[in-house]
């Protein structure tokens, strides 16, 4: 017959070790054994204790106690320390960058006025675009040299790579000077607002790159614009005009080819570098052009003899060639901080600020219809900077 526990009715209970007699013990192990029972009680009532605070804890467990509530207010202390520093980080970029767009302006107004005034005495393009590209070279050098700028690696097939880009970065800014000689500086720039429409046009010709309507819509206040600026115009003459679309066309032709070949570039060839190669190969380029054309004209001795203050011309080219390379190098450093839309809409806001202070410093005589004609033209750049974010980025092959 099974016995209760065995069919289920009565639960077992747990077996308990058998203590020895104590008195079978040695007397030695035995009065441990009692001693280690009876204190344990009392150590369970003492721990129980000291963590409601009735009885007060050793001092390792106050230690601990301690070091765990510093650590805590610690890891608070920084936690509430992150937003902060987050929050200080981000205004630190938002200045550095406010800094950056100042001196992009700054650099471009003070370029823009130095160059007008010695082109104004000095009618040799080629000449001063040439010294413009000396002065940039001699800066890069310094940087590359000094470590400030780190000495980029490029192979013989990437310079050959550069080459078309360098070729039509001379042919721009040459152009651009040969404008600013012939027009007022607020005109060659109310013209170089069509260098959207040249962008899409190179880009749809060359890169099948087809705008979205609402981008072919936002180029029709721009040559518009730039249209009503041009009849009413008081400086207007045709090569200052079509050396202004030269250099518009030189200049998003650029912006092609560095697409159109995709220059693979190496780690220290940013584009800063970039730009610094650009700069360098331009003046070997220009030259022997300018030996060729217009001659070395930059001597003392033919400043002295066409009646010209030597340190004047010497001290407004070199500070115009200085601003022509700082100018374009700032832009650089701003595009690799933001946003290509963001560049493009300080850009037009640098155009209407080198406009306004080249009115105002040369005191060039502005018709309402010129003003109204420039005002459409930049706010057709703005818009189609804007709609141009909004257009797909066409799908890698």
């Amino acid at each position: 017959m099974q016995s209760a526990a065995a069919i289920g009715l009565v639960r077992p209970c747990a077996a308990r070790p058998v203590l020895r007699n104590p008195a079978r013990l040695p007397p030695a192990r035995a009065a441990l054994r009692l001693s280690a029972a009876a204190a344990a009680p009392r150590a369970g009532l003492v721990a129980g204790l000291g963590r409601i605070g009735l009885v007060p804890a050793s001092p390792d467990h106050e230690r601990r106690t301690v070091a765990a509530a510093a650590s805590a207010a610690s890891s608070g202390k920084a936690a509430a320390e992150e937003p902060a520093e987050e929050g200080g980080a981000a205004l630190g970029k938002t200045l550095q960058l406010g800094v950056f767009f100042g001196l992009w302006y700054l650099f471009n107004i003070y370029f823009n006025i130095y160059n007008k005034q010695v082109l104004k005495v000095f009618p040799y393009p080629i000449n001063i675009t040439t010294v413009q590209f000396a002065v940039g070279t001699v800066i890069s050098l310094f940087l590359w040299i000094t470590g400030i700028l780190k000495r980029p690696k490029i192979s013989g097939a990437q310079l050959l790579a550069i080459l078309p880009l360098a070729i039509v970065h001379t042919m721009g800014n040459l152009f651009t000077n040969m404008s600013l000689g012939k027009v007022a500086v607020s005109f060659t720039h109310t013209i170089k607002a069509m260098e959207p429409f040249f962008s899409v046009l190179l880009s749809a010709m060359f890169l099948g790159e087809l705008p979205t309507p609402w981008v072919i819509l936002s180029l029709l206040p721009i040559v518009g614009g730039v249209a009503l600026a041009s009849i009413s115009e008081a400086s207007f003459n045709w090569a200052g005009f079509l050396a202004a679309m030269a250099s518009n066309v030189t200049f998003q032709s650029r912006n092609v080819l560095s697409k159109k070949l995709m220059l693979k570039k190496e780690a220290s060839l940013d584009n800063i570098n970039l730009f610094s190669i650009i700069t360098v190969m331009s003046f070997f380029l220009l030259a022997p052009v300018t030996l060729l054309t217009e001659g070395v004209k930059v001597t003392p001795t033919f400043l002295q003899s066409a009646g010209l203050n030597l340190q004047q011309v010497y001290t407004r080219s070199l500070i115009a060639a200085f601003c022509f390379h700082a100018y374009q190098q700032v832009s650089y450093m701003i595009l690799a901080r933001v946003s290509p839309v963001t560049h493009s809409v300080g850009n037009c806001v640098k155009r209407v600020v080198v406009i306004v202070t080249s009115v105002l410093f040369f005191k060039t005589p502005v018709s309402p219809i010129n003003s109204i004609g420039t005002a459409i033209a930049l706010a057709g750049v703005f818009l189609y900077s804007q709609l141009k974010r909004l257009q797909p980025k066409p799908k890698a092959a």
